[in-house]
């Protein structure tokens, strides 16, 4: 069987959050103002970033281009559902479907790698600090973000195709608000066997290296922290990976609620919740994490906005 689109569906239907007309105003006022603080919460942290000198380190390097996927993730899904409930039409294209389905999936494990490569540096930087600048070196930093960029590309478009080539049936009503895997392969008239195996091993394994590379990297940090004699060394050392421990909580948290839950618990409105929470609060909450608990990301940011108004005419 070829990779042709072998299905004759054309279009979707997402049902969305709600489809009840007097919500309708509520849910796009509020995430049209989510969306609005994620977007500009993350463009500032890159901003800063780049503008200051002092922030050109591996670990800001690493935020830079988690606040830039976390910008992508939350583009992904919300200005199509905002755009759905503005033209009161929950139609999407099914060429749309699976555009939203590749960046979804791309996106969203790029978030995991990325955060797997910001715990490696700060293994590196709490139990390895005399030998930290070589480890980390520019090469290494640029080596492993691209990486992670052209691995899950790759990863994103096996499971693209593989939908692709699956037939749907008559009923084309998606119980969400953007296209996820798990529904689009409920509605298949297909057999997703292939499919499923490819989540389980492939999507497995990646999610695998991900979660073993935080645990083992946060394992030494811990064993490392609590070898410290003095409890303001101690303090000073876990100040230094708290933002990122509370990123990884909350993302991990609410992804694994969503996709391996028991069935038995699982729910349409309850897989909803937890998508919104992983999709759109965590993207916005990131950059808050980072920068309230950052002196260095809050003393750049101030500059920058104080600089910016001295220049403006």
């Amino acid at each position: 069987m070829g990779w042709e689109n072998l299905t004759s569906v054309s279009e979707f239907f997402l049902l969305g959050l709600s489809e009840q007309p007097e919500q309708q105003e509520v849910l796009f006022g509020l995430f049209f103002s989510m969306y609005l603080v994620t977007v500009a919460g993350n463009l500032l942290i890159i901003l800063a970033i780049i503008a200051d000198a002092q922030l050109h380190t591996p670990m800001y390097f690493f935020l830079a281009n988690l606040s830039l996927a976390d910008a992508c993730f939350v583009s992904t899904t919300v200005p199509k559902m905002l755009a759905n409930i503005w033209i009161q039409n929950q139609v999407i294209s099914y060429a749309g479907c699976l555009s939203q389905l590749y960046f979804f999936m791309l996106f969203v494990m790029l978030e995991a790698f990325l955060l797997a490569v910001m715990a490696y540096d700060r293994y590196v930087a709490i139990c390895q600090p005399l030998h930290y600048i070589m480890v980390m070196s520019p090469g290494l930093c640029v080596l492993l973000v691209s990486a992670s960029w052209i691995t899950n590309a790759l990863h994103s478009l096996i499971h693209t195709l593989l939908m692709n080539n699956l037939n749907f049936c008559a009923d084309h009503e998606i119980p969400h608000f953007f296209c996820d895997i798990n529904p689009l392969l409920s509605l298949s008239c297909t057999d997703p066997f292939i499919n499923e195996l490819v989540i389980f091993t492939v999507g497995g394994l990646a999610g695998l290296v991900c979660v073993l590379s935080l645990i083992i990297s946060y394992t030494y940090i811990f064993s490392t922290i609590l070898k410290i004699p003095s409890t303001q060394g101690k303090r000073k050392a876990f100040s230094t990976c708290s933002s990122h421990l509370s990123v990884v909580s909350l993302f991990f948290g609410t992804s694994f609620c969503v996709y391996f839950s028991p069935p038995s618990t699982r729910s349409a409105w309850k897989g909803t919740v937890a998508s919104v929470m992983y999709t759109v609060v965590t993207p916005m909450l990131n950059p808050f994490i980072y920068s309230l608990r950052n002196r260095d990301i809050k003393y750049s940011l101030r500059k920058l906005i104080w600089d910016r108004k001295i220049h403006s005419p």
